[in-house]
């Protein structure tokens, strides 16, 4: 008998049930650790990966044995409009390439169920204006319930691509805030390779080796450049 998931103790009732239906039809992939394993025991923690269109965040829902919190488009968060404009305008079309026409038909079939699914996971929404502070606060007062964070921070304006080309910087801004109040998080760079359903994951560094301990110095963008290749690196093994 397959034992319970943590995560589940995070959701609702109606959406555990959901996600037992959807396990029929999405096989658990491997997770391969190149260090130590991650687990429910330690101090929360973030997991930065790369997105592979919904197929990461739909196996980390399903397959991910940590209590976790995602983060994501606040377009997503707020309601069935926005999720449909953003479903249809920057989902579909600008990043899986559909024609416009088609991904304005396929948005109105599928967003009362992706919306729904959003609902479920209680996505914490992401900014790219000043209230990002909402995300950062938000996501600090989930960590000290004992949350993690999974985010998926790939640029991918123009698509997904196996190779990430660059990680948005949002994510070691907020690590180095909670540096500078006393946090020091750990995080890990997993990457899901869709070909043989394996999730690779590195061993875990925390921000104030990336930032050799000085916080109010760190250079953000660096710190995002190199863990995108660290990412990347996971690729190959």
């Amino acid at each position: 008998m397959e034992k319970k998931n943590i995560n589940n103790l995070n959701r609702p009732a109606w959406f555990r049930f959901v996600k037992g239906f959807l396990k029929i039809f999405v096989r658990k992939p491997k997770f391969k650790f190149t260090g130590r394993a991650f687990s429910a025991n330690e101090e929360p923690f973030i997991i930065l990966s790369n997105h592979v269109g919904a197929s990461a965040p739909i196996m980390y829902e399903l397959y991910l044995d940590v209590p976790f919190r995602y983060w994501g488009a606040h377009e997503m968060t707020l309601g069935l409009k926005s999720a449909y404009r953003y479903l249809s305008t920057i989902y579909l079309h600008q990043k899986k390439h559909y024609p416009k026409v088609l991904a304005k038909i396929v948005a109105f079939i599928i967003c009362p169920f992706v919306n729904l699914f959003y609902k479920g996971i209680d996505l914490i929404p992401t900014y790219t204006d000043p209230r990002f502070r909402k995300t950062i606060r938000e996501s600090a007062a989930d960590m000290d319930k004992g949350n993690n964070l999974v985010i998926f921070p790939e640029n991918s304006s123009d698509g997904y691509h196996d190779i990430l080309l660059a990680f948005f910087a949002g994510f070691a801004f907020f690590s180095k805030i909670l540096l500078q109040k006393g946090r020091d998080v750990s995080i890990y760079c997993a990457y899901y390779r869709k070909k043989d359903r394996t999730v690779i994951v590195s061993e875990p560094v925390r921000f104030s080796e990336l930032c050799c301990g000085d916080a109010d110095n760190a250079d953000i963008r660096l710190i995002a450049k190199e863990l995108c290749e660290k990412t990347n690196a996971l690729a190959k093994q």
